[in-house]
């Protein structure tokens, strides 16, 4: 994983509505990249759901939050709508994402690791969550912000 302190590496995906997605486009807000194994599974959507029920309190602290796996923009699109997520869901199917933030061991990892991120305004790793409790990681966010 990337230690805090470290350039958050920039990328380009496709979100659940099709549209690209870079990083850098967020410079200026803090980010949560979280990262999960797979659409529409429980931990994930304890996850997800986490998130979207909190997101006003991220957005009175200026943070824009990006969840990422390995599925495709169709299915992140089936899973975003089904739990009315209320940020992007990012598709990284090439998981050259997975490989630069440590979500993944090599490219034919076939889930990505549940870890997560802060990245400052700045673009650099505030701070680095190698094991999360899906279902209280969005309130541990919060709490370091």
């Amino acid at each position: 994983m990337l230690e805090a302190g470290a350039e958050a590496p920039d990328f380009e995906v496709r979100d659940h509505t099709g549209q690209l997605v870079r990083l850098s486009q967020y410079r200026g807000k803090s980010v949560v990249l979280w990262f999960y194994p797979k659409a529409d599974t429980p931990g994930c959507t304890a996850e997800g759901c986490g998130f979207r029920d909190r997101i006003k309190l991220y957005d009175d602290k200026n943070v824009q939050v990006l969840g990422i796996s390995f599925d495709t923009p169709p299915d992140q699109a089936v899973f975003a709508q089904k739990f009315g997520f209320n940020f992007p869901l990012l598709s990284d199917a090439t998981r050259e994402v997975g490989l630069a933030y440590g979500a993944a061991d090599d490219s034919s990892a076939q889930y990505a690791k549940r870890i997560s991120y802060l990245i400052d305004p700045e673009g650099r790793v505030k701070k680095a969550y190698p094991k999360v409790n899906a279902a209280a990681h969005p309130e541990e966010i919060l709490a370091d912000l």
